[in-house]
Formats: C-alpha cells, structure tokens, sequence
C-alpha cells in the first residue's frame, strides 16, 4: 500500500498490533460509541486486540477477509478499514467497514484510504462487488462512499445493532470496474 498522506500509512493488520490498537480505540471510545455495537470491557485490552489481531490475519490468509490499520509516523494507529464477510461462489463480493481516530477527522484519511482498499479489492481479490452500510445520520460516511465512486441502493430498517440500538442503515454498493 502507498502512503496516504506525508502522515499516514495503510497497512494490513499483522500479529503485534494488539497494544497499538488497545490504545487506539481505549482513545476513541467515546467518539465510536454512536457509531458502534456496544463493546464489553475486555475489547479494550490488549490480550483482545491481539487475539483479534491474530485471528484477522489467519482469515486474510484463508480468504475470508481483509482487514488494515491506518498508522500515523509515530507508529500509532488512526484508523481502521475492513473488507469482511468476503464470499466467491457466484457472489464475489465484501462488506466494507471503517472508521478515524477523532484527532484525525476531515483531513481526507478516509477517503484516501477507502481509495487504497477499493483497488485491492479489485486488484489483489478481485472482487466483482463491495457494499457498505451506514447510519442514516452518518452523512460524513456516506460522503466518503460517494465520493469512492458508492451507489447508495437502499435503506435497511432495524439492519444493525450499534450503541445498543437497533438502527436503520442506508445501504451502498460499488461495483468494481464501473467507477
């Protein structure tokens, strides 16, 4: 992956990240809150995070999904980006995830680095399709994808869990080849 920004790298996650990442989203708790499914208190810490970390890659390496962390000069995380739930068959298709570490918003990261995932999705996986969900409220989201060449397809009622609620989503599709 290329640099984002003079800043900021994209990089997939890899067995190690555990502290990194147990400090990225203990900072951001409350800012992912809104936009999250409730988290216990063991997600926070650093055995978790590693355990995910590790998990993460043996499913990159099976296929089943890709999952990266964007990372500032300083060697802390700022973001996440997740292709998950890949399937082939005659799907050829991932959901596509994402968030900023707060001190890092409006300066372009997401959409540079939802950029960087679309093509290895259609470059490395070769993915025929990539969806997205988000929160109706969640307008800086929906930019991003819209501006990644995203086609918003519809509204899910009551589709995900997030701050313990069940909420509705607008649902977006990019289809590789075609933006």
């Amino acid at each position: 992956m290329r640099p984002l920004d003079a800043e900021h790298t994209l990089r997939a996650v890899r067995i190690g990240d555990g502290a990194a990442l147990a400090r990225a989203y203990t900072s951001n708790r409350s800012h992912l809150a809104p936009w999250d499914p409730l988290r216990p208190a063991e997600f926070f810490t650093e055995a978790w995070q590693e355990n995910h970390s590790r998990l993460s890659v043996e499913e990159a390496a099976a296929g089943r999904s890709a999952r990266f962390v964007i990372v500032s000069g300083d060697g802390e995380i700022r973001g996440r980006m997740n292709l998950n739930n890949i399937v082939r068959g005659a799907f050829w298709s991932a959901d596509l995830g994402y968030w900023i570490d707060a001190t890092r918003l409006r300066r372009g990261l997401a959409s540079k680095a939802v950029a960087q995932v679309m093509a290895y999705a259609a470059e490395e996986l070769h993915l025929h399709r990539v969806q997205a969900a988000t929160l109706v409220h969640n307008t800086g989201s929906q930019r991003v994808l819209l501006g990644n060449g995203f086609a918003q397809i519809g509204m899910a009622p009551r589709y995900l869990r997030i701050a313990g609620e069940w909420q509705d989503h607008l649902l977006f599709q990019r289809v590789l080849g075609e933006a």
